[in-house]
């Protein structure tokens, strides 16, 4: 009889960590970036830190850059040019003060990550052969919605990773 009282709050909590899942690891519906196809990766948010950065300026954003497997152990071995199958992300978020901090502080001083940015995602897939023409990768840029930018921002995305064209087209480098 007790089993009968336990069966609705299974089936509540497998339905919410499903539910949760989904919405944490990624997008449920996959829409493909124009001219790469490239979608957003599930389970993404799991991925182990890369490097973080700021950009200041008219993007004035906080970064988080994290990467798949291939892309950590790529990254700890030296491995380079990255391997087939490495996926390099960055999420972005707005940079804002955070009065709660600076109060403790006494002064002005702490900036934490807000909301995130429109732009929020952006994917580099590496696939020497899929995308031979841009250097091995494959890249996307997606709102804060899972939309995909149009084909004239993808088209952006090679001509500026060409100026680090020696190390593979990447930017970031690894903060142990």
């Amino acid at each position: 009889m007790k089993w009968i009282a336990f069966l609705p709050v299974a089936v509540a909590a497998v339905s919410g960590v499903a539910a949760f899942t989904v919405h944490a690891s990624g997008y449920a519906e996959k829409k493909a970036a124009p001219v790469f196809g490239v979608t957003i990766p599930l389970g993404y948010r799991d991925w182990r830190l890369i490097s973080v950065a700021h950009e200041a300026g008219n993007l004035n954003d906080l970064r988080a850059i994290v990467g798949n497997d291939s892309a950590i152990a790529a990254y700890r071995e030296g491995q380079f040019p990255f391997p087939d199958g490495t996926i390099i992300a960055r999420l972005a978020w707005s940079y804002v003060p955070s009065e709660e901090n600076n109060k403790v502080f006494g002064r002005p001083q702490s900036f934490v990550a807000g909301p995130a940015t429109e732009w929020a995602l952006q994917f580099m897939v590496k696939d020497s052969k899929r995308y031979a023409s841009t250097g091995g990768w494959g890249y996307a840029q997606f709102n804060k919605d899972g939309i995909p930018a149009d084909e004239a921002v993808h088209k952006t995305c090679f001509p500026c990773h060409e100026a680090v064209r020696t190390r593979d087209f990447v930017f970031t480098r690894y903060a142990p």
